[in-house]
């Protein structure tokens, strides 16, 4: 019905406008065309794309390669890498152990002992040499000696006697009253006075030197370290040790290392040693090495020489960070380092930025990183992370470390 309206409505048109209706309906159409075989010719090369890809890709699988290298840096992995060059390089080593004085004075009965009147020093204390540190009752000791002297004045008394016995003798001997052997005798017996006056000086000298030994003394200067010594208790010469002394005070760390690193450790080597329990360090050095090594736990012993600091308390554990020598070396830090079966290796950048694989020797390991004592000259791109994720020979794009 429609259409036969729209013959109708032609029958009245003029010829032109029915013309140009007709040629405008023909390019729509053949524009339609245009558009359909233009998205037809992008199907067909979409398709052809993808069947290309396909293949590719099985081949690529089925041959068990890497797609070939386009050269293309932009799409190769960015890695971090660095010229380590060479460092001066100070070595350390910890090890554990524990303190000690480094000289100890035991301190016990010098005398033949008695009981005890007083003590006067403790464990902690500071005391001098030649310092009273026990006095022993001498009640007794003190009567004898008294004794001793009186006899002193007796035989100084007789000493007299003779003496004057004798003067008188000489005297009337020229008269012809005294024969010459009244005067020898009376000479003997002044000799004898004389000699017993010494002897009872004498016994009064051991007596007051016994007197003076039953106190006991500080024979050193230093740091009481303990006392097993109270007032009323008895002593006596087999009485154990009263009193242990540092020496002026003088600490040391026996410090336990192993038998390799013990080798690179001489005396006079400076070492830090820190208590367990506190954040203060003490400066000492090496003063003596062990000659012998633990057969058990293959370990020496390297005492480390500290001064008197009431931060150190002698049983006390602690660490020690010795110098170990110097070496001049690459250094590079530990993430840069990889090991296997054949031993430490690094990556570094070869030609055409690929991924070489170089044997290394590490050597002193610091909180710096790791000392490279052979392989490396300093010089080379050394791949510094991620090398895990990396492949002998694969292409990759070396950036600079940030800052």
């Amino acid at each position: 019905m429609n259409y036969e309206t729209g013959v109708e409505k032609d029958k009245w048109r003029p010829q032109h406008e029915i013309a140009a209706d007709t040629e405008s309906r023909v390019e729509i159409d053949t524009t339609d065309d245009a558009d359909r075989r233009k998205r037809r010719r992008i199907i067909i090369i979409a398709v052809v794309i993808a069947l290309l890809a396909a293949i590719a890709a099985y081949a690529m699988i089925k041959g068990g390669g890497a797609p070939a290298d386009t050269g293309n840096a932009e799409e190769a992995p960015a890695v971090t890498v660095v010229a380590p060059g060479r460092t001066t390089i100070e070595g350390t080593l910890s090890a554990t152990g524990t303190i000690a004085a480094r000289r100890e004075t035991s301190v016990g009965v010098v005398g033949e002992g008695g009981r005890v009147v007083s003590v006067n020093a403790d464990a902690g204390d500071w005391v001098r040499q030649g310092q009273v540190l026990v006095s022993i009752d001498r009640s007794v000791q003190n009567q004898q000696a008294a004794a001793a002297r009186a006899q002193i004045g007796v035989a100084q008394a007789d000493l007299d006697l003779a003496q004057s016995n004798l003067e008188r003798a000489l005297k009337l001997v020229e008269r012809g009253f005294i024969s010459t052997a009244d005067v020898d005798r009376l000479t003997a017996t002044r000799d004898a006075a004389r000699a017993r006056v010494q002897v009872a000086r004498a016994q009064l000298n051991e007596l007051q030197a016994r007197n003076a030994r039953l106190n006991i003394y500080a024979p050193v200067s230093g740091l009481v370290l303990s006392r097993s010594v109270e007032p009323g208790q008895t002593v006596s010469a087999g009485t154990p040790s009263l009193f242990t002394i540092a020496r002026g005070g003088e600490m040391e760390m026996l410090a336990q290392v192993g038998e390799a690193e013990l080798a690179r450790i001489s005396t006079g080597t400076a070492a830090t040693v820190k208590p367990v329990g506190t954040d203060r360090e003490f400066s000492g050095q090496v003063w003596q090495i062990a000659p012998t090594i633990d057969q058990q736990n293959r370990q020496g012993t390297a005492r480390i020489a500290l001064s008197y600091n009431e931060g150190l308390k002698p049983g006390g554990f602690a660490t020690a960070t010795i110098n170990s020598g110097t070496l001049v070396a690459p250094l590079l830090p530990e993430s840069a380092v990889m090991s296997d079966d054949e031993g430490s290796y690094v990556f570094i950048i070869g030609e055409d930025n690929k991924i070489v694989r170089r044997a290394v020797e590490t050597g002193l390991i610091t909180q710096n990183g790791v000392a490279i004592a052979s392989g490396l000259s300093g010089t080379e791109r050394v791949v510094l992370r991620a090398g895990g994720f990396l492949n002998e020979g694969e292409t990759v794009r070396p950036v600079a470390p940030r800052r």
